[in-house]
């Protein structure tokens, strides 16, 4: 049975191979840990945008790692949005695969 861990963002509990670790380094900063390998505490968020939106508006990163001030997390975002950029990229644009099939 897979380990089950709630997003810091939505609050959802998911299996932990489809959230994304998030690591505080000692110098202040948030990175994403995508094999989950890093030392120290670590956080489980949504891998999407809207659920970093909502970690950081609940200021939930500075508590699930437990920090004195708040992080800057501009790295996780950066690679929030380098996900959604490569998923898009992988969709077959669906007007031509309509076309391709009116076609047969």
């Amino acid at each position: 049975m897979e380990p089950v861990r709630t997003c810091i963002g939505s609050r959802r509990r998911a299996p932990r191979s489809s959230l994304l670790r998030v690591v505080a380094l000692s110098d202040g900063r948030v990175v994403a840990d995508p094999k989950a390998v890093m030392p120290g505490r670590g956080a489980w968020l949504t891998p999407t945008v809207d659920a970093y939106e909502l970690a950081v508006k609940r200021r939930a990163f500075r508590r699930a790692l437990r920090l004195d001030r708040e992080p800057d997390t501009s790295s996780v975002l950066e690679y929030l949005q380098g996900l959604t950029a490569e998923r898009a990229s992988e969709r077959p644009d669906t007007t031509e695969q309509a076309e391709r099939l009116m076609d047969n």
